[in-house]
């Protein structure tokens, strides 16, 4: 599936609008530095912002505080500095870098997939002690060497990969699952063979699938929509119920997502991404839980991205500027 975003073929200049656009870059900004406040707080032992009305501020928490500041003032500045830039190419310029992010995360779930069903196959089966060391076998049992020095890589080789590509993998993935699917029944029923491992990749495609593809989907206009007077609006109304909707419930329930999941260390993505967590079949599984809980974090970041991106374009309907996107035949 190629990226059908139009981005060359959207003008850069149209009549001002610094106040949505200033909200939805400052909404970017907040997230950037929100990230990065999460690795301060989850890797280096920063307080957090909630030091600051805990009565227990130091210097680390200024140094948290004036990350978000500088980030709004990046944001502010990029404003003011583009005041005749279109809404509609600031929204697909957030698209394109959000599609960016995805086709990243398709790569790394599919190199990691393969290769971490390898090594539990071949640890299952005993093989690595044909060809390593004692040493190096054990290693290859342990989540915690596993994930730095074979997962982390393939995540890196995925970004390079993703930056040269331009297509994103969502039917790919999805023949991927159909697939291993099939080997688990042939190989069931056939030859009375399976692991815990065949599941697990499984599930792990497939969360994979429906999470990080729901923010592409919802720039196809993909979702289901409980339509009661939508479809008998014009273009005008359509985009202030958009832009009211996306801020209320989108925006909403991403930063809901993302406070609670990174909302500490013992946090529900932050802990078992810190710890490497496995499942409950220990050695015969693959080790992938950990990025499992990482995928509800990709999915609030990637669906905040673009609900700014859904955002801004509502707000170019709702001033009935040219160029709007009609959503893929598809989607409907």
């Amino acid at each position: 599936m190629a990226d059908t975003s139009d981005l060359d073929n959207i003008s850069p200049f149209g009549p001002p609008a610094p106040i949505p656009r200033l909200f939805a870059w400052s909404m970017l900004a907040v997230l950037a530095a929100f990230l990065v406040n999460n690795v301060l707080v989850v890797g280096y032992g920063f307080p957090g912002l909630k030091a600051l009305f805990a009565g227990g501020a130091g210097r680390q928490v200024w140094v948290q505080a004036a990350i978000y500041a500088g980030a709004l003032a990046v944001a502010a500045g990029y404003v003011l500095s583009t005041g005749d830039r279109s809404l509609r190419w600031d929204a697909r310029a957030i698209h394109k870098f959000n599609v960016f992010l995805i086709r990243w995360a398709f790569w790394a779930v599919l190199l990691v997939g393969v290769v971490d069903a390898t090594i539990a196959f071949m640890r299952v089966e005993n093989l690595f002690g044909l060809f390593l060391d004692g040493d190096t076998v054990r290693n290859f049992g342990k989540a915690r060497w596993v994930g730095p020095y074979v997962h982390i890589p393939l995540v890196g080789a995925a970004f390079v990969i993703a930056l040269f590509s331009r297509t994103l993998g969502f039917p790919w993935l999805a023949l991927l699952i159909v697939v291993a699917e099939l080997a688990i029944v042939i190989s069931r029923f056939v030859f009375s063979y399976e692991q815990a491992l065949m599941g697990d990749l499984v599930r792990y495609w497939y969360a994979a699938l429906f999470l990080f593809a729901s923010a592409y989907t919802l720039f196809d206009d993909g979702h289901v929509r409980v339509d009661v007077l939508y479809s008998g609006f014009g273009l005008t109304k359509k985009g202030f119920f958009n832009a009211f909707g996306t801020i209320t419930m989108g925006m909403t329930t991403c930063w809901v997502i993302l406070a609670v999941g990174f909302g500490g260390k013992q946090s529900i993505i932050n802990s078992p991404v810190m710890n490497f967590e496995i499942t409950q079949t220990g050695g015969v599984g693959m080790f992938i839980k950990y990025q499992m809980a990482a995928f509800l974090g990709i999915f609030a970041i990637t669906m905040l991205i673009q609900f700014v991106s859904y955002f801004l374009e509502s707000v170019a309907d709702m001033r009935g500027e040219p160029g709007h996107h009609e959503p893929a035949p598809s989607a409907h």
